[in-house]
């Protein structure tokens, strides 16, 4: 039985995050306006339905929170229109699902094993039990397979495709799709498959103007705020569609969503304003530095990187051919000196999920905490020794030497 207060317990998870480098690309620092607003009043509030029509009484000020940052966050993607209910990056991608498909229609997305998402069709989601999925992915060089994905569009007509990963590290061209499927659309009667892109590990990027943006070509964007945009935990959807935005409405409420969560909402609000500054700017160009410098380094000393590198903010090293050690073995050893990183799978991984071969490398919250290209060169080279060291079993020996090293490197930036 668990003897520590919800409080003390907390302390301690604060007392991790300060202590520990933390690598996880979905992983970030927010700012403390976004805290406060996370732990404001706000909670208090129930809003049912949205601005100006409401279920309840008493929403004057919570409607012009909502309306704002539906503002702000036009502004910040110049986009006509969105929604910021959501809870959660898969319910906002649900909500596209249940607005704009019936259930058992055919979706193309990209394929887990490949960098997709859970909800791009895994037989595990509701994505993948409730519709015909058609994946596709990546080639040889794991890069995003367009043949490929044009094969399948032809051969299998999906009523919607989706574009954006988990964890695929290149830069994504939504213009190139979005020409595929008009030229199929020529072909096919005029009948095109709705565009869809989930944007939530580049969505920071998009902002800072470090990455392609997809909303000139897409019928609907989703996110989460709380990835590279260093926002709260919770989901976005975006179209420059009326017809569209009035359809995902409909199903964020009441289709699979009751009351908002306001306090949730006014911190993404503070999290689009904060990202429409030169400021955010400078920090999204770091994190690509900081990412490209890091991978680079696993790469210069004979490490496997998936893809060959990286355009955005993380990469997958491959450690069972770099290393000899699952991606299982390879978070739970790193996580002993310090250093918190996820498993991730492969292309053609020949491990089970709950093993991998890989780990997913991120720099955005490290770079939150003023990291530059030269502190990520240095923790390479700490990885590297360590999980060599790991596969010759000589870690446990070594520990508090890395340990050390860890610590040093993590106080030389403050």
């Amino acid at each position: 039985m668990i003897k520590e207060s919800y409080e003390e317990i907390i302390e301690l998870e604060k007392q991790r995050q300060n202590h520990n480098i933390e690598l996880i690309a979905s992983e970030n620092f927010p700012s403390q306006r976004v805290l406060n607003a996370c732990g404001s009043i706000l909670t208090n509030k129930y809003a049912e339905g949205y601005p100006g029509k409401r279920y309840y009484g008493g929403c004057e000020f919570i409607d012009m929170i909502e309306t704002k940052a539906i503002e702000d966050l036009c502004t910040l993607f110049d986009c006509n229109f969105a929604n910021v209910q959501p809870h959660s990056g898969s319910s906002a991608n649900q909500a596209v699902y249940k607005a704009l498909l019936n259930t058992g229609d055919t979706v193309m997305g990209m394929d887990l094993g490949a960098g997709g998402h859970l909800t791009h069709g895994h037989k595990m989601s509701f994505s993948g039990q409730d519709y015909n999925i058609v994946s596709y992915g990546v080639d040889d060089n794991g890069i995003i397979d367009v043949k490929d994905f044009k094969e399948k569009l032809y051969l299998y007509n999906p009523k919607m495709v989706i574009i954006g990963a988990s964890s695929y590290s290149r830069s994504i061209d939504y213009k190139v799709f979005r020409d595929i499927i008009e030229e199929y659309s020529e072909t096919h009667n005029g009948n095109k498959p709705y565009y869809m892109v989930d944007m939530a590990h580049v969505a920071g990027l998009i902002a800072g103007g470090v990455h392609p943006s997809p909303i000139p070509y897409a019928d609907v964007v989703t996110s989460t705020t709380h990835k590279t945009l260093r926002g709260p935990r919770g989901g976005i959807i975006l179209s420059n569609s009326e017809e569209i935005i009035k359809k995902i409405n409909k199903a964020v409420f009441p289709g699979i969503q009751g009351g908002p969560l306001e306090h949730i909402i006014a911190a993404k609000g503070i999290c689009f304003e904060e990202a429409n500054t030169i400021e955010f700017k400078e920090y999204a160009k770091q994190i690509v530095k900081n990412a490209k410098a890091f991978s680079d380094e696993f790469i210069l000393e004979g490490a496997k990187v998936i893809s060959g590198g990286t355009d955005n903010h993380m990469f997958v090293l491959d450690v069972y051919n770099s290393f000899g050690i699952t991606g299982k073995e390879a978070e739970t050893e790193l996580d002993k000196i310090h250093i918190t990183v996820n498993k991730n799978q492969i292309p053609n991984d020949p491990l089970p999920p709950l093993k991998s071969s890989g780990v997913r490398i991120g720099t955005p919250a490290m770079t939150t905490k003023g990291w530059k290209e030269e502190d990520f060169i240095k923790l390479a080279k700490i990885i590297i020794e360590y999980l060599k060291d790991c596969k010759n079993s000589k870690q446990e020996e070594k520990r508090e030497e890395y340990i050390s090293k860890v610590i040093d490197l993590i106080e030389s930036v403050k």
